[in-house]
């Protein structure tokens, strides 16, 4: 994670800086640079007072050659890129035995429309707050509230009967067989939540606002425990099959199809240079996995000597704990039409989530770094998941999502 993520909001808090001045301002070490009103005020002006990342400030990997939504309008009419001529297929694949005793086509006239889409969300539309992360980038692209219905809501209006194992689907991609990026789930997934997992959704809104076709509008698919991969964009097609396979089109790069979003920490502010005894104040960020989060750690130490080679995940440093923030409601306004306590992670009666932090989402935390002496030192932060696993255990490894311990350079003067 880098400081480019400074340009997303934030949940830092003034309540929360305030009392962390208060505790700074007591020590005389911060007379000359590091009073608590002034680094403070910097922290804030810095990060933004809101948590939900606004739609036009998502990072976005996208593909298509053109970019199907930069079509001209008729064109994006021609191929049902508008909610008014959107139509999704819900079929067998051809050389499956998979049954369908009504099968959702456009030959047949039976596609599935946007309006029956909002016909069913009277009663089945699903929110749920869930980031978009890379499986190769190690910054989340940005956190929001989506809106649509359960996936399975629609594949039974097909009426599969038997032989189903996976569910295959794909987006318009220019009508191109070689730029369809594809993507499989076990039925089971799209059927059954486990237990205190979020469904599959056909989403149609993003922070109450409908999908731009820049984030994958009208309609495209979001999975809530995986990569950004998984979550399709401008679907069209939705394939029972009966093969026991599952495979993605980013198998092909050496990429694990089957990975869950991972917990991780990552800086957001801290000093490049620091005067020798006087403490500091350091910012992050933490994306928070399958596996929950209970705390994010800090430690400093001095560049030299090299760290053995036998701890690589440097299970043995002087690792001391950082102060998750709380959750700040301001970021609520954000949204006009859609509020987060509609969302399956909060309570409905109290209007708070139900854990914190919430899974699938974005946390901040803050720390102070005690004073030390003069010279170049490495700051590392790490993630110690709900399991009692450290960053970055259980899955180290950069094919099911990076998590990679993040360092940074300080020079203290």
């Amino acid at each position: 994670m880098t400081n480019e993520l400074l340009a997303q909001p934030q949940l830092l808090t003034r309540r929360y800086l305030l009392g962390l001045g208060a505790a700074l301002g007591a020590s005389p070490l911060l007379a000359e640079q590091l009073t608590a009103e002034a680094e403070l005020r910097k922290a804030i002006a810095e990060l933004s007072a809101r948590w939900i990342t606004p739609a036009e400030q998502f990072g976005t990997v996208e593909r298509g050659n053109p970019l199907p939504y930069t079509h001209p309008p008729e064109k994006l009419v021609a191929v049902g890129l508008t909610r008014e001529s959107w139509r999704l297929e819900v079929i067998a694949e051809a050389d499956s035995n998979s049954k369908l005793e009504r099968p959702l086509t456009q030959e047949g006239g039976t596609a599935f429309t946007f309006a029956e889409l909002m016909k069913l969300a009277e009663t089945r539309a699903t929110r749920y707050l869930k980031m978009i992360t890379c499986n190769n980038i190690s910054a989340p692209l940005g956190l929001g509230l989506w809106e649509g219905v359960p996936l399975r809501d629609v594949i039974w209006l097909a009426k599969p009967t038997a032989n189903v194992r996976h569910v295959f689907y794909y987006g318009y991609h220019n009508d191109d067989p070689k730029q369809r990026f594809a993507c499989w789930l076990p039925i089971n997934r799209v059927l059954e939540d486990p237990p205190g997992e979020l469904p599959v959704l056909l989403c149609y809104k993003l922070n109450g606002a409908w999908l731009s076709g820049k984030r994958g509008g009208p309609v495209r698919i979001i999975v809530p425990e995986s990569h950004g991969f998984k979550s399709v964009k401008w679907i069209t097609h939705v394939v029972l099959t009966n093969k026991h396979q599952s495979d993605d089109t980013y198998a092909g790069g050496n990429n694990d199809t089957n990975s869950w979003l991972k917990t991780a920490a990552g800086f957001l502010t801290l000093p490049a240079k620091a005067k020798a005894s006087q403490p500091f104040v350091v910012t992050g960020l933490a994306q928070v996995g399958i596996s929950g989060l209970r705390k994010v750690q800090v430690w400093l130490r001095t560049e030299n000597p090299p760290w053995p080679t036998d701890d690589p995940h440097f299970t043995k440093g002087a690792w001391r704990d950082a102060d998750l923030l709380p959750l700040d409601a301001k970021w609520d306004a954000l949204m006009p039409g859609a509020s987060t306590t509609t969302a399956l992670q909060f309570d409905p009666t109290t209007g708070q989530p139900r854990q914190w932090p919430l899974r699938y989402t974005l946390a901040h935390w803050a720390t102070v770094i005690p004073g030390v002496t003069a010279g170049r030192y490495e700051l590392r932060c790490r993630t110690i998941d709900a399991n009692g696993s450290a960053q970055p255990m259980p899955r180290p490894f950069q094919k099911s999502g990076q998590n990679a311990i993040q360092v940074k350079s300080i020079v203290v003067e």
